[in-house]
């Protein structure tokens, strides 16, 4: 088969071990779409597409452009990125793969380490001659708030446990029912939430009843003091409400991996100058023994599409069409 990768920002996928299970099929491996000027030809070649999370968005219109194109093989999991229905429609099969909450649970809790000691400005005056320019504040004692008890939820939770954290959960009927059933303090509402978290932690899925569930009503609630981190997904946070209270003061500081337009390379991004925020490019997910898993599941199920076997299909209608 002819297998395009796309949307690979650092170069990783070539150094993957697993990338041995595509020997015998036609293979290239594309950067930044955006900016890689061999895409279009590439793309109208390919047969199967390997999908890294949700970078590249498969749409009606993108599907035009790759008219032998018989599967998409995902990393991850399906999410918004991906038209099912123009998939199916163009009788193209998308394949969905596993996940992992180790990675970004850790990516997490770093950020949360990081920005509690405020450990990058320190770093950076003590290459610029400064000593001691940082107080930062122990995790010990603070409250951890905790929205949505997901894996990763569940992941960092126990992170705070293990730090001395007063942990609290929100969420869904669900998340509290499993927090409390895990021994976890609950919020008695929304509010209490955001008022009462010296660190919060957002954990929910970015569906159409989660976009933009946050305003700017929520983030005034915070204290001056506190810090909110958000490695899930910007656009649970109305756009712009943000960086507006980070302005005023509540929450005093923010630590994020992720941006409404990816990849961000601005560096005039009001996130980016603001001194109040540690920010990352979305590598959550982005490590080695996650890559490994995500891209042998992505080429197993393509292997087994090619064989006539297809497994983890996501629209099976595909499969009885004409």
């Amino acid at each position: 088969m002819r297998i395009v990768i796309p949307d690979d920002y650092q170069h990783a996928v070539a150094g993957l071990s697993c990338l041995k299970l595509l020997r015998g099929h036609r293979v290239s491996i594309l950067g930044d779409l955006a900016r890689e000027t061999d895409s279009p030809r590439c793309l109208a070649e390919a047969e199967a597409l390997v999908l890294i999370r949700e970078r590249t968005k498969v749409d009606e219109a993108f599907l035009k452009g790759t008219p032998r194109l018989r599967c998409i093989s995902q990393t991850g999991k399906i999410a918004g990125h991906v038209d099912l229905a123009a998939c199916t429609a163009a009788g193209v099969a998308v394949l969905e793969g596993v996940g992992s909450p180790i990675a970004p649970a850790e990516l997490t809790w770093a950020l949360i380490m990081a920005a509690r000691r405020q450990l990058l400005t320190a770093a950076r005056d003590l290459r610029q001659g400064l000593w001691q320019t940082t107080l930062g504040e122990c995790l010990h004692g603070q409250v951890l708030g905790i929205w949505s008890y997901g894996k990763i939820g569940q992941m960092i939770a126990r992170y705070g446990k293990a730090f001395g954290m007063d942990v609290a959960v929100w969420g869904s009927e669900a998340s509290r029912e499993r927090a409390a059933a895990d021994g976890f303090r609950l919020f008695p509402s929304r509010q209490a939430l955001f008022e009462g978290s010296d660190v919060l932690s957002l954990h929910l899925r970015l569906a159409a009843g989660t976009a933009g569930l946050i305003g700017a009503d929520d983030l005034a609630r915070m204290k001056s003091s506190a810090l909110l981190v958000n490695t899930s997904r910007s656009g649970l946070i109305a756009p712009g409400a943000l960086e507006s209270a980070l302005a005023a003061g509540r929450p005093g500081y923010a630590a994020v991996d992720v941006f409404d337009e990816e990849p961000v390379y601005d560096p005039h991004h009001p996130l980016l100058l603001m001194p109040n925020v540690l920010c990352t490019p979305h590598i959550g997910y982005v490590e080695r023994n996650s890559y490994e898993l995500y891209f042998s599941k992505a080429f197993e199920n393509i292997l087994a599409f090619d064989r006539g076997q297809p497994a983890n299909v996501a629209n099976p209608g595909v499969l009885n069409a004409g």
